[in-house]
């Protein structure tokens, strides 16, 4: 789970990033429904059940609870992002505002990832 939740975090990233450019190279790709909010509800709607299972599932295991920490933040900055909108954090704001949720969540799986495997290392020997 928790390499889904960084897939999907690097991917709601890269889609923020990349986004600006592919509309700017091939405006037939506006035609997809990638650059409307419908895309980052359903996002989010994937993201948050799969990284608070992960999280759960790691920190009962390293028992590390800060990783949980982490994720929640993360997990709120991305909801307050479509939440807020372009009305009041404007299109760049939102865009930023996402950009740091999707990272402090990648950060906080990345971290579960390595203390589930050290405590696993450890459990064995």
């Amino acid at each position: 789970a928790d390499r889904a939740a960084i897939g999907l975090s690097g991917l709601c990233a890269l889609h923020c990033l990349l986004l600006p450019i592919a509309l700017t190279l091939a405006p037939s790709i506006a035609g997809l429904g990638v650059a409307d909010e419908t895309f980052h509800v359903w996002m989010i709607v994937v993201v948050v059940p799969i990284s608070i299972y992960a999280l759960f599932v790691g920190c009962s295991k390293h028992r590390e609870y800060s990783v949980l920490a982490l994720g929640g933040v993360g997990i709120a900055v991305l909801i307050s992002a479509p939440l807020l909108g372009h009305d009041v954090l404007g299109e760049l704001g939102e865009r930023v505002v996402t950009l740091v949720g999707a990272m402090l969540v990648a950060g906080s799986h990345v971290r579960n990832f390595r203390l589930c495997r050290q405590a696993d290392c450890q459990q064995e020997a």
